[in-house]
């Protein structure tokens, strides 16, 4: 097997990256304020379908950036998403990164309510009392609890990130989440998974202190 492989330097790997991802995009357009973001998911993804898959509340991407910039601090529903996220860009701005899912007491709630840890974790995170941005990519369940949170006045997200993956009232949750008042970015259908949920997260974090790529 002949393979012509590309030398490229390590710190210049993932420069070359998203020049492949501008140029495969051609011609197709991307919001400005948008671009940073899509572009991360399909460089994290390899998948150019999140072009036309990913929505944007109006503002969602300034909303998430000027909430990290004031320290607000992420909540997500896995830990492979909580460890995909650049933990030093958060603490340069003052947040944390948080995940309850394994959390004793959250597994004792969920089953003493007889619901998922998902929700549990997300009733958790609402006692926080803190500023939060939600970043969500496996549990539809912690989407459809956000959003009969945010219905009670028990919660005001700085904004959702709503990608989880799978079949199960997957669809159906996300665009729940759409109808939330609330600025949200969410990956419409059934694509997602936690590496898209940390790939949005640092997105928006490595805009927010000044990373060019």
């Amino acid at each position: 097997m002949n393979l012509k492989l590309q030398k490229v330097l390590p710190n210049e790997i993932e420069k070359r990256s998203f020049e492949i991802i501008t140029a495969e995009l051609g011609d197709r357009k991307i919001p400005p304020e948008n671009e940073a973001v899509v572009k991360r998911v399909i460089h994290t993804s390899a998948d150019f379908d999140y072009y036309d898959n990913l929505v944007f509340s109006s503002g969602a991407v300034a909303a998430g950036i000027d909430a990290l910039k004031a320290g607000a601090c992420i909540v997500t529903d896995t830990k492979m998403a909580w460890s995909g996220i650049s933990k030093p860009a958060l603490a340069k701005l003052g947040g944390e990164a948080y995940c309850f899912i394994s959390d004793p007491d959250v597994a004792q709630a969920a089953k003493d309510n007889g619901t998922t840890r998902a929700v549990a974790s997300m009733d958790k995170a609402a006692a926080l009392g803190k500023d939060l941005i939600f970043a969500i990519g496996n549990a539809p369940t912690a989407l459809v609890r956000l959003f009969e949170l945010i219905e009670q006045g028990k919660l005001a997200p700085k904004l959702i990130i709503g990608v989880p993956v799978g079949f199960v009232n997957v669809v159906e949750s996300k665009e729940l989440i759409m109808t939330a008042p609330v600025p949200y970015i969410v990956a419409r259908g059934r694509k997602g998974g936690s590496n898209v949920a940390a790939a949005i997260c640092n997105a928006l974090l490595y805009q927010a202190t000044g990373r060019t790529v």
